[in-house]
């Protein structure tokens, strides 16, 4: 086994039974046409790990937004699924040191879609290797929080939102509310102060045009001074 795998199944909290599985999983088609004692690629596996994925993440989500709808559920797994994201957790795990690719294809190993593909291999070849539970381990662990990274991938527009993401889950609707504290300025050219408060402690004061602007600007400026476990 070479420095590579080990370290990888380090990072994934991980060891297998059967390491050709993991060899499997870091096989792209590219280095089949080139071997001729490699038969298979990571195509099968990629298939099978993109829906254990899609499922614990599913189920994680469901169970950490309670009050969610289907609709609002689904945006936030396609947000974490999609090809992009995963990509870049496979570069966070190393994974493009461990890519099986063809001799002359050496830029593979940092192609979005390759790591795309073998990270959802990976994920089906731990399943394989020995059940759901231990996929579903290894899968919230390489995600860890779930609310801290949602808030970096919900649209950067909605600041209430994403302020919202990280609180819901362990205090509730309820723990966030706006207030305008000061309205200045005439008629036509109203400024507007608003204050958000966790659970009645201010976080933040923003200023906008509008009530709506003020909101978005203290949620924002919210989120920059976030603490992951604040006291109240």
């Amino acid at each position: 086994m070479t420095p590579e795998l080990t370290q990888l199944q380090q990072r994934i909290g991980y060891t297998f039974k059967n390491v050709a599985l993991l060899e499997l999983a870091l096989t792209h088609p590219s280095l089949v046409n080139e071997s001729p004692d490699i038969n298979e690629s990571n195509q099968r596996l990629e298939y099978l790990g993109d829906a254990v994925l899609q499922l614990v993440l599913s189920a994680e989500i469901y169970r950490l937004y309670p009050t969610a709808r289907e609709g609002v559920l689904t945006q936030r797994r396609k947000l974490l699924v999609e090809g992009r994201y995963t990509a870049s957790l496979a570069l966070e795990l190393g994974m493009d040191a461990c890519l099986r690719v063809q001799s002359k294809s050496s830029e593979l190993t940092r192609n979005s879609s390759a790591l795309e593909d073998a990270f959802e291999a990976l994920v089906a070849a731990v399943f394989i290797d020995s059940n759901y539970e231990s996929a579903r381990d290894v899968i919230l662990s390489i995600y860890g929080d779930l609310n801290q990274r949602l808030a970096h991938v919900l649209p950067r527009d909605n600041p209430k939102g994403r302020l919202q993401e990280l609180v819901q889950p362990e205090h509730g609707n309820a723990a966030l509310r706006y207030e305008v504290t000061t309205t200045t300025g005439e008629a036509h050219a109203r400024e507007y102060t608003v204050t958000v408060y966790f659970k009645d402690e201010p976080l933040a004061t923003g200023c906008g045009s509008s009530k709506k602007l003020a909101e978005e600007a203290a949620a924002q400026i919210a989120l920059a001074n976030w603490q992951p476990a604040p006291s109240v």
